[in-house]
């Protein structure tokens, strides 16, 4: 795809690359609604539509971004699994090429996203719950004190059956055929 400035008439582009910023606008604009950002999520649509494996440098010219910040965007996109460092170069540069199986990208970025979720909230409920059991328990805890501990321990009792349901979401969409059945073949 040639050179892209979003939100200004850029007459060089063709009819198809017309066509598809709206497409590309839409995908970053996703992205960023899950915490991504904007411009790589704009990074990534114009990969998903060049059907080739970039460079940085050819990314940087059509991003119109610094190479430190193309850098950094692609190391983001590449923790996500959406990109991936291919092996071969390309006149001794590296190649980077996007994932367009957009279930295979949702496996990746929310599984990732879920997971740390799970393990941030897991780590504390891990230290919480059993300080609040041990205030229950003491003989020193004043009955209304004793009363909040086992309301807010009946809370995160709550809070641990939805995290180990969530953990056996994140454990399935991680399996090899999660969305077999939801592909059209």
């Amino acid at each position: 795809m040639k050179q892209v400035a979003f939100g200004e008439e850029n007459r060089d582009l063709s009819p198809r690359e017309q066509l598809l910023r709206p497409m590309i606008d839409a995908i970053a604009q996703t992205m960023d609604l899950y915490g991504a950002n904007y411009s790589f999520g704009q990074l990534y649509g114009i990969m998903f539509f060049e059907d080739r494996p970039m460079t940085l440098e050819e990314m940087k010219n059509v991003m119109n971004m610094s190479k430190s910040n193309m850098s950094y965007g692609v190391r983001s996109l590449m923790a996500s699994k959406m990109v991936t460092k291919l092996e071969e170069k390309r006149e001794r540069k590296d190649l980077y090429a996007v994932e367009t199986d957009f279930f295979e990208t949702f496996k990746n970025f929310f599984g990732m996203k879920l997971q740390r979720e799970i393990d941030v909230m897991r780590q504390a409920l891990d230290v919480v719950i059993p300080e609040l059991e041990g205030l229950v328990h003491a003989v020193d805890t004043p009955e209304e004190e004793r009363q909040f501990c086992l309301k807010d321990l009946e809370k995160l009792e709550h809070a641990v059956q939805y995290y180990d349901w969530l953990q056996q979401f994140v454990d399935e969409l991680g399996e090899e055929n999660y969305f077999v059945d939801k592909r059209r073949s």
